[in-house]
C-alpha cells in the first residue's frame, strides 16, 4: 500500500513540478533572498484487524483538492467565485466546499467537522475523492484557479463493510486542529488526520506512525528552488484486535432483526446494543450498537446534512455507542447482584418465599411483573420466573435493619455493597473513549442529587407543569405531586428506593458492557477482567507486542451462593422466562445460562434485556443484549442473544 501511495504522489508531484517550478526557472537566478520551508508527509496509517487477521480497516489513496486561504482572503468576493468554479469542475456541491473554507469558531461558520478546524496558514482541503483527471485539469489553468493545489493522500478503507460495520468500535479520522498540533510536541502537523473516536482515537499514536519531513529552499515569491533535506515517513503499527468478524457480524444482524421484529409488534425499539466478552480474559469478541452509520462517510469530509443526521435524536443519534456510552436500567438482570446481597443480609438459599402478585410498603403498592403470583416458591424458582415481590421483601427488610429513614448516609447496605463489588457505578476501563460509568443511587447520591435539583424541583412544586397540562392533565398532576414530595424530602433514601434498586429499577443505570462484565465474573468464578479490544500491535518490521489481560478485581460470594446462582441462571433458559426464546436450540451441546430483564420507565415502553454466558460446562463467553423500548426481555433481547450464541458455538 505504501508503494501505491508513493507512486501516485510521485506522479502528482511531477506534474506540479512542470506547472510550479519548471515554468519559473527564469526567476530563480533573480532571487535576492533564500528562505527554507519544511513540509511534512503523513505516514501510512496502520491497519486494524480482527483476531484472525481479517482487515477491518485498511488504506487506499484518494485525490484531494486544496486552496490557499490567502488567495481567498485577497479576493474581492472572499473567494466565492473561485470556489464555485472548482465545485463545477469536481462535481461537488458549492455549499459543501464553501463551508470548508470557513474557519471553525468564526461567526457564521458551519459546525465542525464541516468548517475548517486546522491552521489558517496552510492550504485548506476543499474536497476529497476527486477524479485525478479533473484534479489535474485544475493545475493546468493556474490563471483560472489561483491558489488551488492537488495532493494524493492515503485514506481509510473498510474491506469488510459488507458483512461487518463496527463503526462505533473502529471510529473515524478527522483533520488535526490547533489543539492537536500544540499538544503533540511535533508529532502532528497542521494537515494530519487523527483519530476522533473508537480505536482510531484510542490508539492514534500507534496507528499514526511518524511523519516524514522535507526541507526545501524557496525564493521570495515562495517558489521552490531546491531540496535541502528529507526524512521518509515511518508507517504506523497494525492493530490486531480481539474482535471476531463472524461474531461481530452476527451481533449486528441480530440487533437489526430484533429491532425490526419489535417494531412489527408495535414497540418503538429506538436503539439496541450487544456485547460479547471472553470470560477468561475480558477480551471483547464483539460489540454492536444500533443504529449505526457507514464509517466511509468520514472519508473525504462530512457535509452538514449528514452530520445533522448522525446527531439527530429522532434518528436514534447514530454516533452514540449504546455499548459503552449509553446507560439503561438493568431490570431483573440485576437480580444476580441482589441475590448474593440478600444472602449476605441473612436470607437462606434453601428457604421458601412467598411470590405474591404485589407488595405493599406504606401506602404504595409494588406490583409483580404482569401482577402474577406464584405463591410459596424456592429461591431458585424466584430467579427462573423472575419474581419481583420476593426481592422487594428482601430489600425492604434490609432497609429497615439499616435504620430506615433514620439511617446515616454511610449506612452499610448489602445491596449497594454487592453492586460495588461487581464494579457497577464505575467505568470498566475498556480501551475505547467515551465510556459511561452508570449510576448506583445510594443514600449519598440521593442527597447530592437533591441538592443539585432542589431549586428547580421546588419551583415546579409551586408552578406545576402547565406545558404538560395542556395536553395531559393527569400526567401534569402526577408530576406536580412528585415535585411537592421531592422538594420537601427528596434527600431521603426511602423504602421504595431500596425496593426498586433490588430489581434493577428506579434511578440505577448500567451500560451493556458493565452487565456483560458482571455475568462474565459469575461464569469464571468471581474475576472481573478489564474489557480489552486490543490484542496485539505489529510493527512494519513484523515485531509483535501482545496486550496482556488485566485483572480489575475479585467478587467474593457468600458460601454456596455462586453455584446456586449458576444453577438458577441455567434454569431460566431451560424452563424459565427464556425457555421460549431458546426452544429448539442445541442446549445439550451448548448449554446457556442467563437472565431476562424488562425495564419499565415513565412515559416509555419497556426496554428488553438478556444477559447470559455459555457453555455452562466450561464457560467461555458472556453475551449482553439490550433493546431500548423493545418489549419484554424474552421478546426481543433473548432471541437476539440466541442468534449470537448460535455463531459462538461454532467457533474453535
Amino acid at each position: 500500500m505504501a508503494l501505491v501511495v508513493l507512486a501516485f504522489m510521485g506522479a502528482l508531484l511531477g506534474r506540479l513540478g512542470q506547472v510550479q517550478i519548471a515554468g519559473h526557472a527564469d526567476y530563480r537566478a533573480a532571487a535576492a533572498t533564500v528562505n527554507t520551508r519544511t513540509v511534512t508527509e503523513a505516514a501510512v496509517r496502520g491497519r486494524i484487524l480482527d483476531r484472525t487477521g481479517t482487515p477491518l480497516v485498511d488504506n487506499t489513496t484518494e485525490t484531494v483538492v486544496t486552496v490557499d486561504r490567502a488567495v481567498l482572503v485577497d479576493s474581492a468576493d472572499g473567494g466565492r467565485d473561485l470556489v464555485g468554479r472548482v465545485a463545477k469542475v469536481v462535481g461537488a456541491p458549492f455549499e459543501q466546499l464553501w463551508g470548508r473554507t470557513q474557519l471553525c469558531g468564526v461567526a457564521g461558520a458551519p459546525p465542525a467537522p464541516v468548517c475548517w478546524a486546522g491552521s489558517a496558514y496552510v492550504p485548506i482541503p476543499l474536497v476529497s475523492g476527486v477524479d485525478p483527471r479533473k484534479a489535474l485539469s485544475l493545475l493546468e489553468r493556474p490563471d483560472r484557479y489561483p491558489g488551488v493545489g492537488v495532493s494524493a493522500e492515503p485514506v481509510r478503507d473498510y474491506p469488510a463493510e459488507r458483512t461487518v460495520n463496527a463503526a462505533h468500535l473502529l471510529g473515524y479520522l478527522g483533520r488535526s486542529d490547533a489543539d492537536d498540533v500544540r499538544t503533540s510536541k511535533g508529532a502532528i502537523g497542521d494537515l494530519d488526520l487523527v483519530g476522533r473516536s473508537g480505536l482510531e482515537q484510542q490508539y492514534d499514536q500507534q496507528l499514526r506512525g511518524t511523519p516524514g519531513t522535507t526541507t526545501v529552499a524557496v525564493d521570495p515569491r515562495g517558489i521552490v528552488t531546491s531540496q535541502l533535506a528529507h526524512a521518509d515517513p515511518v508507517p504506523g503499527q497494525d492493530l490486531v484486535t480481539n474482535l471476531d468478524a463472524r461474531v461481530q457480524s452476527a451481533a449486528e444482524q441480530a440487533l437489526a432483526t430484533a429491532v425490526t421484529n419489535a417494531r412489527k409488534r408495535g414497540d418503538r425499539a429506538d436503539s439496541a446494543a450487544a456485547v460479547v466478552l471472553d470470560v477468561t480474559t475480558g477480551a471483547v469478541v464483539a460489540a454492536a450498537s444500533y443504529p449505526s452509520y457507514d464509517p466511509q462517510v468520514w472519508t473525504g469530509g462530512l457535509g452538514a446534512a449528514e452530520l445533522a443526521r448522525l446527531t439527530d435524536p429522532k434518528a436514534g443519534t447514530p454516533l452514540v455507542s449504546r455499548v459503552t456510552s449509553a446507560a439503561f436500567s438493568p431490570a431483573s438482570t440485576f437480580k444476580v447482584v441482589s441475590l448474593p446481597a440478600a444472602v449476605a443480609a441473612g436470607n437462606s438459599l434453601g428457604g421458601t418465599y412467598n411470590c405474591t402478585s404485589s407488595y405493599t410498603i406504606g401506602n404504595r403498592r409494588f406490583a409483580n411483573f404482569e401482577s402474577r403470583a406464584y405463591g410459596p416458591i424456592p429461591l431458585r424458582k424466584a430467579i427462573e420466573v423472575s419474581c419481583d415481590t420476593i426481592f422487594y421483601d428482601f430489600a425492604y427488610r434490609s432497609w429497615l435493619a439499616q435504620g430506615g429513614l433514620a439511617a446515616k448516609s454511610d449506612a452499610q447496605d448489602p445491596f449497594v455493597e454487592m453492586a460495588d463489588r461487581f464494579g457497577l457505578g464505575r467505568r470498566t476501563g475498556i480501551d475505547l473513549p467515551g465510556e459511561q460509568a452508570g449510576r448506583i443511587p445510594d443514600r449519598q447520591w440521593k442527597q447530592s442529587q437533591w441538592a443539585d435539583t432542589r431549586a428547580d424541583t421546588c419551583r415546579r412544586a409551586r408552578s406545576g407543569y402547565p406545558e404538560v397540562a395542556a395536553t395531559d392533565p393527569s400526567r401534569a398532576a402526577y408530576l406536580k405531586q412528585l415535585a411537592v414530595e421531592n422538594c420537601q424530602t427528596g434527600f431521603q433514601f426511602r423504602a421504595g428506593d431500596a425496593a426498586n434498586f433490588a430489581i434493577g429499577q428506579g434511578d440505577i443505570t448500567v451500560t451493556p458492557l458493565q452487565m456483560a462484565q458482571v455475568y462474565a465474573a459469575i461464569a469464571n468464578g468471581g474475576t472481573l477482567w478489564k474489557p480489552e479490544v486490543a490484542r496485539a500491535f505489529v510493527t512494519p518490521g513484523g515485531a509483535t507486542r501482545k496486550v496482556a489481560p488485566v485483572k480489575a478485581g475479585t467478587v467474593r460470594f457468600p458460601p454456596g451462593t455462586l453455584a446456586f446462582l449458576r444453577g438458577a441462571l441455567g434454569g431460566v433458559v431451560t424452563h424459565g422466562t427464556a425457555r421460549g426464546a431458546f426452544a429448539g436450540f442445541p442446549l445439550a451441546q451448548w448449554p446457556v445460562a442467563g437472565k431476562t430483564g424488562t425495564a419499565e420507565a415513565f412515559d416509555q415502553q419497556d426496554t428488553s434485556w438478556f444477559v447470559s454466558y455459555a457453555p455452562t460446562t466450561r464457560p467461555r463467553y458472556a453475551v449482553a443484549v439490550v433493546v431500548s423500548q423493545g418489549g419484554t426481555g424474552a421478546e426481543a433481547a433473548a432471541p437476539a442473544a440466541r442468534a449470537i450464541h448460535d455463531v459462538l458455538r461454532t467457533l474453535r
